[in-house]
C-alpha cells in the first residue's frame, strides 16, 4: 500500500518552500546562533509576529517569548548522568524546534510537517537514510544516538529512547504508540543504569503499541504484533506476540 500524493494551493506549496528553505539556511550558515533563530522562528508561529519589543509584553507573554529560547529551557534527557552534553548542546536548538513545531497549528499539517521533520531529522539524529517519513508527537531521548536507515516511517506518538542506542534499518515501519528502550534499571539500585544497543533490522514491522526492552535485537522482516513485549532477540522473518513476545508464525522466505 502506498500514500496518496497530496499538495497544498499552488501559493501555499510556494510559501512552505520558502518558509523550509531559509528556515534550513538560517540554521546552518552560521550567521545567526540556532537558539535565536529557534526563538524568532517559534515566535512567528505560534503568534503571527516577527520578534517582538519585550518592553511592550505583558509578564505572561515575556514569560512565553523566553521559554520560546532553548537557552531558557529544560529537557527530561539533560537531568540524565550519562549524557555528551557538547553533544546534546549542538542539537537542543533543532530538538526543541520539533517538539514546539509539533504541537503548534503547523505541527497537524502533514503537507509541511513530513518535510520540515525530514529538514531537521538531519541535524538531530546520527544518521538518517533517505525517504525518512515522520509523523507528529514522535519523542526520543539524546538523538545522537539514533540511526536511521532509508525509507523509514514513524508514525504519531513513537517513543525512541536512544540512550543505549538505537539501530533502525532499512524499509522499518514504526506504528502508533510503540516504544522502543535501550536503556533499563536494576531492580536492587534504580541508580545503577544498564544502556545496551538495541537494533531493528531491515523491513521490520512493529506495530501498534509494541514495546522492544533494552539491548533487544528484531531481526530482518520479523514482525512485532500489537502490544506485544520483546524481551529477547527476535528471529528474522518471525512474527511474534503476547507479554512476553513469542513466536506465532514464521513468514514463508
Amino acid at each position: 500500500m502506498t500514500y496518496r500524493d497530496l499538495s497544498a494551493q499552488a501559493l501555499a506549496e510556494q510559501d512552505f518552500d520558502a518558509f523550509l528553505n531559509e528556515l534550513h539556511k538560517s540554521l546552518t550558515d552560521g550567521r545567526k546562533d540556532p537558539n535565536e533563530v529557534v526563538r524568532d522562528v517559534l515566535f512567528e508561529i505560534y503568534y503571527g509576529a516577527a520578534q517582538p519589543d519585550r518592553e511592550q509584553l505583558s509578564l505572561g507573554a515575556r514569560a512565553a517569548y523566553h521559554t520560546f529560547d532553548p537557552r531558557n529551557i529544560a529537557t527530561e534527557p539533560e537531568y540524565y548522568a550519562d549524557i555528551d552534553h557538547k553533544l546534546y548542546a549542538a542539537r537542543k536548538p533543532m530538538i526543541w524546534l520539533w517538539q514546539m513545531f509539533d504541537r503548534s497549528p503547523l505541527g497537524q499539517n502533514a503537507l509541511l510537517g513530513i518535510r520540515f521533520r525530514r529538514m531537521l531529522a538531519p541535524m538531530i539524529f546520527r544518521t538518517v537514510g533517505d525517504n525518512f517519513k515522520c509523523w507528529h508527537f514522535v519523542e526520543w531521548s539524546f538523538g545522537y544516538n539514533l540511526s536511521i536507515g532509508n525509507n523509514v516511517v514513524v508514525h504519531r506518538y513513537v517513543l525512541l529512547d536512544d540512550r543505549g542506542g538505537i539501530d533502525i534499518g532499512d524499509n522499518v515501519s514504526i506504528s502508533d504508540y510503540a516504544n522502543i528502550y535501550s536503556h533499563n534499571h536494576d531492580i536492587y539500585n534504580i541508580h545503577n543504569v544498564e544502556t545496551p544497543r538495541t537494533k531493528i533490522g531491515n523491513g521490520v514491522r512493529i506495530t501498534y503499541h509494541a514495546t522492544v526492552l533494552a539491548g533487544a535485537q528484531v531481526g530482518d522482516n520479523a514482525m512485532v504484533g500489537t502490544s506485544a513485549v520483546v524481551t529477547r532477540n527476535v528471529e528474522p522473518h518471525h512474527i511474534v506476540v503476547g507479554i512476553p513476545a513469542k513466536t506465532v508464525k514464521v513468514k514463508d522466505r
